[in-house]
This record gives C-alpha cells, sequence and structure tokens, in this order.
C-alpha cells in the first residue's frame, strides 16, 4: 500500500488529563466516515505545557492515559501518533514521551524527546524543560503496512542529523508532534519543516496543540503537512481543528531518484557513523 490517508488533529489542552483523550475520542468518532489510517495528536496533548506539570501528570508507560489511546487506535482501526505525555520510569525519572499504535492497538513505537527544550531568547521565550525531564537517546522508527516511518518531538527536530538517520533507517514519512511557541514559532516553524522535508525528501506531518492565550504556555499551532519536494501540502491556522491529507508514498521514491540527494551524499569527507 502506498498511499496513507492522515488526519491531524489540532487539539485544546485542558487541564484534566483524561478529559484531553475524551475529546480525542469523540473527534475520532467525528473522522469515522473520512476512512483514515493515521491520526496524529500534539505534543503534550493531555498535559498543559509548562515543567513543574510533568511530574504530576506523568504516568508509566501502560497506564491510564496509555491504555485509552490505545483503545482508541483498536475501536477506531487506526495508527495513531499519540502525541507525546508524560511518562515516568520505575526509578522517578520523567520523560516527554510519544507512543504510536496500530490497528489492533498495540504500542509499535516509543520515543522519548532527546533534545530538552532549554532555552531562553532575549525578548522572548525562556523555557526550561530540563527542570522535570530527562531525556532518551534513542533513534525511533518503526513499521507499518505502509513502510517505516519515523517518529521524534518538537525540538528533536531542529537537528538535521537525526531526521537524517531516520531516513537512513529506512523512513520516508516523519511524525513530529510539536509545541512551537510564540517567539520560534512564526520565526521558525514553516521554513523546518520544509527544510527537513526538503533535505531528507521525505513527508513530514508536524502536529501541535491549538493556541489558548490563556494558558501558561501559548503554542503557536499551525500544523503543517509537507512534501518530499519541500511543498506545503496544507498549514492549519491557531484554532482547534482537522487536516485531513493523502500521502502517495510512492513521491518520496519518485523524488530520491529524480534528484538523488541521499546517494550523492560524501560519507568520505562527512564521516557519518552508518546505521
Amino acid at each position: 500500500m502506498t498511499k496513507l490517508r492522515a488526519a491531524m488533529l489540532q487539539t485544546r489542552v485542558f487541564a484534566d488529563k483524561m478529559e484531553n483523550i475524551r475529546e480525542a475520542g469523540r473527534k475520532l468518532e467525528a473522522l469515522e466516515a473520512e476512512q483514515v489510517d493515521l491520526v496524529t495528536l500534539p505534543e503534550m496533548f493531555n498535559c498543559p505545557y509548562q515543567t513543574p506539570n510533568f511530574p504530576v501528570y506523568a504516568e508509566p508507560q501502560g497506564g491510564p492515559a496509555w491504555t485509552a489511546c490505545a483503545d482508541l487506535a483498536r475501536k477506531h482501526k487506526i495508527y495513531l501518533s499519540a502525541g507525546s505525555m508524560p511518562e515516568v520510569d520505575e526509578t522517578g525519572r520523567v520523560y516527554n514521551t510519544a507512543y504510536v499504535f496500530d490497528r489492533q492497538g498495540r504500542q509499535i513505537a516509543k520515543h522519548r524527546k532527546a533534545h530538552l527544550f532549554d532555552i531562553d531568547v532575549k525578548g522572548g521565550q525562556c523555557f526550561k524543560e530540563s527542570d522535570t525531564l530527562t531525556a532518551g537517546d534513542q533513534v525511533t522508527v518503526f513499521d507499518t503496512e505502509f513502510g517505516t516511518m519515523g517518529l521524534c518531538i518538537c525540538y528533536d527536530f531542529r537537528f538535521p542529523e537525526l531526521a537524517r538517520l531516520m531516513v537512513e533507517k529506512g523512513a520516508k514519512v516523519i511524525l513530529v508532534p510539536a509545541a512551537f511557541n510564540m517567539t520560534t514559532g512564526p520565526a521558525h516553524w514553516e521554513i523546518l519543516f520544509r527544510c527537513r522535508a526538503l533535505d531528507n525528501q521525505a513527508f513530514v506531518l508536524g502536529t501541535a496543540p491549538a493556541r489558548d492565550p490563556s494558558s501558561g504556555y501559548t503554542s503557536w499551532g499551525h500544523s503543517i503537512a509537507v512534501s518530499p519536494w519541500g511543498d506545503i501540502l496544507g498549514q492549519m491556522d491557531e484554532r482547534e481543528g482537522c487536516m485531513i491529507h493523502t500521502l502517495d508514498l510512492e513521491r518520496a521514491g519518485e523524488v530520491r531518484n529524480q534528484l538523488p540527494l541521499l546517494k550523492h551524499r560524501r560519507k568520505d569527507m562527512y564521516r557519518l557513523e552508518e546505521c
């Protein structure tokens, strides 16, 4: 199968952790007639994006939020990229973790955000995820009936080597739950996603929370889908909503054959580690 029908849900984040999942369920019910294959949710879709919240909202893998997302994937027979949520491990360390579930509700991917968002922009945003989060250390790809896909979270996507490693492992689609803010969003959101898609000749889907000016962290929104040629297939505004696109994955192969950037890489010069 080469044509993937993907729905991106730009959702509001409520203070009630499980209400966010119930809301996602309502939106999936409304999508039933669309016959989508994949649904993507935003970064920290069930936790207000503030560092003190992460340990409070955190659950172990297999907890209530994880189970509810697995149930939604199974009920609607979709691949569900369940945004990201706070995860706590057996030692008490907290991670920003993205899970993907298959059509049977089985977990097929897990990515812990590897690059923590510690920034202080003069006159703009100051944020330090490392106050409460621990960094992951894995390059994450997973297999589907449509082929291999990659998965990372927000700030991870600013590091070109990570996207390239996912592509080296076979990814033709990269899923990025992300929550850019009102400083970085206007400046970098669109150009970053277009550059990563263009450089890696892959589809990229960036799914953001809807904007809530009353929240402690205001999301830029603007969930975006970009083709392997660097074209914007669609971009939302700041409001809640859903965007659906059919991705023809043969297009990635066509672009890579016609403009063989990946084959023309000079690994003898770059001294890149083989995947």
